[in-house]
């Protein structure tokens, strides 16, 4: 038996890759209006992104209920060597903690680790994926746990938003800073310290964003993998992969789109790049 590794789908895994490394993802709810869909069952990135752009009404997203990680826990006790459960920042989300009082609930099951990624998205993706490798060949828990709380301490994430707008639209920031944004055509840079989303600066475009990002990517070499994601501009991404294949590998490197749940308060034009420090062992 080996040890079950879950996560939510804030991680921005693609699907093929979950599948691949057998990890289970648990989606995240969103709300249009009356209408509630599971993140990438019910509604996936291309008519999420549709929606957003045409509705009227603004998108809301909440977290997975403790009942459905206790049933997805059902699943694997019996016939896991152990759960890992490892989730979006418990600052920004309530995730963790409906993964905990899971794990509570079937205290005595099987063991069961939640482990908060201090991430979102990618950044969460990195953690998720370090883990799902070393389960797939037989570590055993403990080493499941420890190699996923190595890659927290070794992720760090770095961003742009095109606009505020969505920001805004979600209640992040203030409409009065969002409308004089647009009219100064700035765009927020964004990244993570201790769990929480914390401006890093402001850019006038695209092109200075990328820069940035490449200046964040070269502080923190060498790195073992470097994940950029986006929403609708994958033109940006692959022009942004191809200014970081200067100095990091182009095999280190993937692109991957952004979900619904950063999704909602970003709109199109997100930019992306998390790594993960440190050398291939």
């Amino acid at each position: 038996m080996k040890v079950q590794v879950v996560t939510d789908s804030t991680s921005d895994i693609p699907r093929e890759l979950a599948e691949d490394l057998g990890i289970r993802v648990v989606p995240i709810y969103l709300r249009f209006g009356d209408r509630t869909y599971r993140d990438g069952i019910d509604i996936q990135n291309n008519e999420f992104y549709s929606r957003l752009a045409n509705s009227e009404v603004h998108p809301t997203t909440s977290q997975p209920n403790p009942e459905d990680f206790t049933n997805v826990y059902k699943e694997y006790c019996a016939n896991a060597a152990g759960i890992v459960s490892i989730h979006i920042s418990s600052k920004i989300s309530g995730t963790y903690n409906s993964a905990m009082i899971a794990k509570k609930t079937l205290e005595g099951c099987c063991p069961i680790e939640v482990i908060d990624s201090k991430f979102n998205s990618a950044g969460l993706g990195l953690v998720v994926t370090a883990a799902a490798r070393l389960a797939e060949i037989g570590a055993s828990h403990d080493e499941v746990i420890e190699e996923a709380n190595k890659a927290v301490n070794q992720v760090c994430m770095y961003g742009m938003f095109e606009t505020m707008k969505y920001l805004a639209r979600s209640g992040r920031v203030n409409t009065t800073i969002a409308a004089a944004s647009g009219i100064l055509h700035v765009m927020p840079l964004l990244t993570f310290r201790d769990g929480e989303i914390i401006r890093a600066g402001l850019v006038r475009t695209v092109s200075k964003g990328m820069e940035r990002i490449c200046d964040f990517v070269k502080s923190n070499l060498p790195v073992t993998e470097l994940i950029i994601v986006h929403s609708a501009v994958e033109d940006q991404a692959i022009r942004l992969k191809e200014k970081l294949g200067d100095f990091v590998s182009a095999e280190k490197i993937s692109i991957g789109d952004l979900g619904a749940g950063l999704g909602v308060h970003g709109g199109p034009g997100v930019l992306l790049a998390a790594v993960r420090r440190g050398h291939v062992p």
